[in-house]
């Protein structure tokens, strides 16, 4: 292959050069002749693609028309049917909300609780607003507020089975429903899973609240099932990072538990 003088080259490109010697004229030649290619090359591409696009805009219209339908779908969803539904979803839990609170308070805590998850006065339970109203921020709420009827009606069954239904990463309500499916363990004689929902309660979020309390339970379970190292572990960090909490007033007694029994 001929080499190409890459100086004559760049000389060739100022403005205003005219090649003069023979070898100038000749690298100006190929130069010449290798841009018209690649311009050819573009255009033939920008033909090819421009073909393409003819022979396919039905597909590609259909699909432009596909991907704003499900944009304009989901905004319609959104404004026109989802957040009219959570209103109404939350409004219907009023009443059901107002038995659980009588309940909690101890006004004829059964049958309060039993109205609360079945309804009255018209209005729809829990159990109703967490079936019809599913997807929703109250129908969520709702599994919580059956799960711990449930676990106060001593249905422990159903208590495990509407708060593991229950999704939330708020600060309190959150470990609660954790924990409370662990308590229905420990009722249901499950010890195994009863410790490992304790401790998903206590890691979930740290605050002076929940996470000693579900500490001293998961430190308790853990010494019932011989784990005496691991219960030593959730007493001592009660002691080292919640010492003004209630569980902290005894726990040096759990402490020296967990130590003799681990000798």
């Amino acid at each position: 292959m001929r080499r190409i003088n890459i100086e004559n080259m760049a000389t060739y490109k100022k403005r205003g050069y005219k090649p003069k010697s023979k070898e100038d004229k000749e690298n100006a030649i190929e130069e010449q002749s290798t841009t018209a290619g690649v311009f050819n090359t573009l255009d033939e591409g920008a033909s090819k693609t421009e073909e393409w696009v003819i022979a396919n805009q039905k597909y590609i219209f259909i699909v432009v028309g596909l991907a704003a339908a499900i944009v304009l779908g989901y905004l319609g969803y959104t404004r026109l049917i989802h957040a009219p539904k959570q209103s109404e979803a939350m409004n219907e839990m009023y009443q059901a909300q107002q038995y659980f609170d009588d309940a909690v308070a101890g006004v004829e805590k059964d049958s309060m609780f039993t109205l609360a998850l079945n309804g009255g006065n018209g209005k729809y339970g829990m159990l109703d607003i967490a079936k019809e109203y599913s997807g929703t921020k109250a129908g969520n709420l709702a599994n919580y507020y059956a799960g711990i009827a449930y676990l106060n009606l001593k249905d422990y069954q159903n208590a495990v089975a509407y708060l593991s239904e229950f999704k939330s990463d708020d600060e309190i309500l959150g470990p609660i429903a954790k924990g409370g499916i662990g308590d229905a363990f420990v009722q249901l004689n499950q010890p195994e899973d009863a410790l490992d929902y304790y401790v998903q309660a206590a890691e979930m979020k740290t605050n002076n609240f929940t996470t000693p309390t579900y500490l001293y339970k998961a430190g308790t379970i853990a010494l019932q099932l011989g784990k005496n190292a691991e219960a030593l572990k959730y007493f001592k960090r009660i002691k080292d990072e919640f010492s003004t909490s209630t569980e902290a007033a005894n726990i040096d007694v759990f402490i020296g538990r967990a130590e003799a029994a681990s000798n």
